[in-house]
C-alpha cells in the first residue's frame, strides 16, 4: 500500500524527467545539423561569388570592355550559380554592370558586406530588406518577398497585413587585374522567402526517413522576424503555413532575448518538439529565426504505454511481494514465540520443557536446536551436581565433630562450585542467544535505514514510529552486545579471518550507496587482487568505508572514484594485497599531507572529528600493513592500503570514544 504509489509517482516523475531531458537532446542535436547545413549554404552563396570574380571568365570579359558581354555573363552565371541577382561595382560599390534590372550608378557601398569586398575581404551573410531595397534590385524579387499574414493563435498581435520585408544571403567579393589591383566587387545574393527547395533539403536533412517513430513528422521553416517565409508546416492538407507566425512566447525568447529556444512549442496547429536559434544579420541584429522540429503526440502515447505496462509489472511485483513477506514473517516469528514458550515454562519450574523439533532450517531453527541442546546439558550438569553433592553430604555426616569446620568450608565450596557451573551453563546459553538475534536484527536495522533513505519525505507520516523502531532496535543491539561482553568477552572482541578483499570493497559499496548516489559520483572498479588476507573484517571495511566517503566528500560537484586492487609483488615485498582509492577532487594541500593521519587533524571544519584516518591507519599498522597517500591540489587524492596475507601483529594503541570519526559512523552503523 505504501511501495506502489511511491514506486508509481518515482517512475512518472523520473519518466517525465528523462522524456524531457530526451526530447531536448534531440531536438538540440537536430537544430546543430540545420545550423551546419544553413552555415553551408550561406558560405556556398559566398564561395560560389568569390569563384566568379576570380575566374578567368570575368577577367577575359572585363578585357573586352563591352558592357553587353558583362551583363550576358552576369544573366548566365546567375541562374548556373543558383543566385537571383549579380552585381558588378566599381571601386567605390557604384553599379557598372547587372543581371537584373538594378540601374547603373546605384550605390551599393552602405552593406557591409560591400564594403569588406572593398577592403579586399568580401564574404557572405544573412541580411533583412526592405521593400524598397528588393525593388532597386529588381521589382520581381520585390513581389516574391510579398507575403499576406495569415492568423495564428498565440502569436503577439500585427497590425500589417502582409509580410514584404525579404531574407537574403548577401555575398560580395573583390575584383582584381593581374597586379593584384581592384578593379571593382562582384555581388550577389539568394532571396530566401518562398524558397521551399532550401527547407525541404534541410528537412532531409535533418529527418532521414526511419528517424522518427510512425506517426510522427519533422518540420523546418525559416522566418522574417516572427513570420514564416520558407516552411513545410503544413496549415492544412497540401497547403503550407507560409504567413504565419510563432508564438508569442517563442518570439520573446528567441527575438527579444536572442536565447536558443529547446521544448515544446505550439506551432500552427499542433504541438512539436520545437528548436528555435535567432539568425543575425551582418550588423549582429535579429532579423529572423531558425527552425526544426518534430509533433510531439506520437512520442508522448508511446511514454504512457511504457509506463502503463512498467506500473502493471510493478503491481503485479508489489503484490507478490505482499504475499511472500508475510509467509516469510510467519516463518520467523512461529519459532520465536515456542522458544519464548519454552523460557516462561523453565522459569515456572518445568526443568523438562524444550522446543522440541522445528520444520524451519535457518538460522531461527538452528538456534532452536541450539537451545534445547544447551537445556539438556544443563539438566545433565545438574543432576551430576545433585549426585556429588548428596556424596559430599553422607561423607560429611560420617565424619566427627572435629570435622565440622572443614565440612562447612567444604559445603561453601560445593555452594560455589554449583554457582559456577549454572553461571558457565547461563553464559553458553546467553551467547548463543545473542549471537542468533544479532543476524534479525542487524537485516531490521539495515532495512530500516534504508526505508528511511528511499522514502525521504514520504516517510514524514510515521517518522515517530520509523523513530521508535530505530530506538528499540538499538536497544536489542546494546543488550545483544552486554549479553556478549558479559558471556565471552575474550572472543567477542573481534577475530581474524581470510577476507577477499574484493568481495569486502563490494560491500563497502553498498554500504556507501546513498553517499554515491546523492553526490552523483561514478565508480570504477578495477579488481584484480587474487590473495586472501587474514584479518578482522569488519575493521578492513571500517578503513574502507572512511575512504570512501572521504573521497565522495572530495568531489561535491560529482566525479569517479576509481576502486583498484591488486597483488603485492612478491619478489620484492612481503606477500599481499594492495586496495587504492582514488577520487577526482581538489587534492590535498602539500602542507597537510604530512599531517591527514594525526588525530583530532581535519580540513572539514563544519563536520568531521579528523580520527577517521588516525583511525583508520592505527587499525591497518595493528595487522603490520601502511596507508600511503598521493597528492596534488587540483588532481585529486589516491590512498593506498597494503596489507599483508599473514599480519605482523603490533599493539593497537585504544581507540578514541566512538571509535569512528562522524564522517563514517552513520555508514558503518548501517
Amino acid at each position: 500500500m505504501l511501495g506502489f504509489p511511491l514506486i508509481m509517482g518515482l517512475l512518472w516523475y523520473w519518466g517525465e524527467v528523462y522524456y524531457h531531458r530526451l526530447m531536448v537532446s534531440r531536438v538540440g542535436s537536430d537544430l546543430a545539423t540545420a545550423h551546419g547545413y544553413f552555415e553551408r549554404v550561406v558560405d556556398g552563396v559566398g564561395s560560389s561569388v568569390q569563384g566568379l570574380a576570380g575566374s578567368h571568365a570575368l577577367a577575359r570579359t572585363l578585357a573586352e570592355e563591352t558592357p553587353a558581354g558583362v551583363s550576358a555573363l552576369l544573366a548566365a552565371r546567375k541562374g548556373g550559380l543558383g543566385l537571383d541577382f549579380l552585381n558588378l561595382l566599381d571601386v567605390n560599390g557604384r553599379v557598372l554592370h547587372a543581371s537584373t534590372a538594378t540601374a547603373t550608378g546605384a550605390g551599393r557601398a552602405d552593406w557591409p558586406v560591400v564594403q569588406r569586398a572593398i577592403r579586399a575581404g568580401g564574404g557572405s551573410v544573412v541580411e533583412r530588406f526592405t521593400p524598397e531595397q528588393l525593388g532597386e534590385i529588381d521589382a520581381a524579387l520585390r513581389e516574391r518577398a510579398r507575403l499576406a499574414l495569415v492568423r495564428t493563435a498565440r502569436a503577439r498581435p500585427d497590425p500589417r497585413a502582409e509580410e514584404d520585408r525579404g531574407l537574403v544571403v548577401h555575398a560580395a567579393a573583390p575584383v582584381v587585374d593581374a597586379a593584384g589591383n581592384l578593379i571593382g566587387v562582384l555581388e550577389g545574393g539568394v532571396l530566401l522567402n518562398g524558397n521551399l527547395d532550401f527547407v525541404d533539403t534541410l528537412n532531409a536533412i535533418v529527418y532521414r526517413e526511419g528517424s522518427l517513430p510512425e506517426g510522427s513528422e519533422g518540420t523546418a521553416t525559416l522566418f522574417v522576424d516572427d513570420v514564416r517565409i520558407a516552411t513545410n508546416v503544413r496549415l492544412f492538407e497540401g497547403v503550407r503555413a507560409l504567413g504565419t507566425r510563432a508564438s508569442d512566447e517563442v518570439r520573446r525568447h528567441v527575438l527579444d532575448h536572442g536565447r536558443t529556444w529547446l521544448e515544446t512549442a505550439f506551432v500552427v496547429n499542433d504541438w512539436y518538439v520545437s528548436a528555435y536559434e535567432p539568425v543575425l544579420d551582418s550588423r549582429g541584429e535579429r532579423v529572423g529565426m531558425l527552425y526544426v522540429g518534430f509533433l510531439e503526440a506520437p512520442f508522448r502515447a508511446a511514454k504512457r504505454m511504457a509506463l502503463l505496462a512498467v506500473g502493471a509489472l510493478a503491481l503485479l511485483v508489489c503484490v507478490a511481494g505482499a504475499l511472500l513477506t508475510l509467509y516469510w514473517a510467519r516463518g520467523i516469528f512461529r519459532p520465536i514465540e515456542r522458544m519464548h514458550a519454552t523460557i516462561g515454562r523453565i522459569d515456572a519450574g518445568d526443568e523438562r520443557a524444550r522446543v522440541g523439533d522445528l520444520a524451519s532450517r535457518d538460522e531461527l531453527g538452528r538456534l532452536a536446536t541450539a537451545f534445547d541442546r544447551l537445556l539438556d546439558d544443563q539438566a545433565v550438569r545438574r543432576g551430576e551436581l545433585q549426585a556429588l553433592n548428596a556424596s559430599l553430604d553422607r561423607k560429611v555426616a560420617e565424619r566427627t565433630a572435629a570435622l565440622a569446620a572443614a565440612n562447612e568450608e567444604l559445603r561453601a565450596a560445593q555452594r560455589r562450585l554449583v554457582m559456577s557451573e549454572k553461571l558457565a551453563a547461563i553464559g553458553e546459553l546467553t551467547a548463543g542467544v545473542a549471537h542468533e538475534i544479532s543476524n534479525p536484527t542487524a537485516v531490521i536495522q539495515g532495512n530500516l535505514d534504508l526505508l528511511r533513505e528511499e522514502l525521504g519525505a514520504a516517510a514524514q507520516p510515521v517518522a515517530n514510529e520509523i523513530r521508535l523502531i530505530h530506538e528499540q532496535v538499538g536497544r536489542i543491539r546494546l543488550i545483544v552486545t552486554k549479553l556478549l561482553q558479559f558471556a565471552r568477552p575474550g572472543e567477542f572482541a573481534g577475530y581474524v579471518e581470510r577476507v577477499d578483499v574484493n568481495a569486502a570493497l563490494a560491500d563497502c559499496l553498498v554500504l556507501t550507496r546513498q553517499h554515491l548516489v546523492r553526490a552523483d559520483v561514478r565508480v570504477v572498479q578495477r579488481l584484480a587482487a587474487t590473495v586472501r588476507v587474514n584479518i578482522n573484517l569488519q575493521e578492513l571495511q571500517q578503513v574502507l568505508i572512511n575512504l570512501i566517503v572521504n573521497a565522495v566528500q572530495a568531489m561535491p560537484a560529482g566525479g569517479t572514484l576509481t576502486l583498484e586492487t591488486t597483488d603485492r609483488d612478491p619478489a620484492g615485498d612481503a606477500r599481499g594485497v594492495r586496495i587504492t582509492v582514488r577520487d577526482t577532487g581538489s587534492g590535498i594541500r602539500a602542507e597537510d599531507l604530512a599531517r591527514i593521519f594525526d588525530p583530532f587533524f581535519t580540513t572539514k571544519k563544519r563536520q568531521g572529528t579528523g580520527l577517521g584516518l588516525s583511525i583508520s591507519h592505527t587499525l591497518v599498522e595493528r595487522y603490520g600493513g601502511r596507508i600511503e597517500v598521493d597528492s596534488a591540489p587540483g588532481q585529486g587524492a589516491a590512498f593506498t592500503v597494503s596489507l599483508l596475507a599473514e599480519p605482523v601483529y603490533r599493539e593497537l594503541p585504544a581507540l578514541p570514544p566512538g571509535g569512528r570519526d562522524d564522517a563514517t559512523a552513520g555508514t558503518q552503523a548501517t
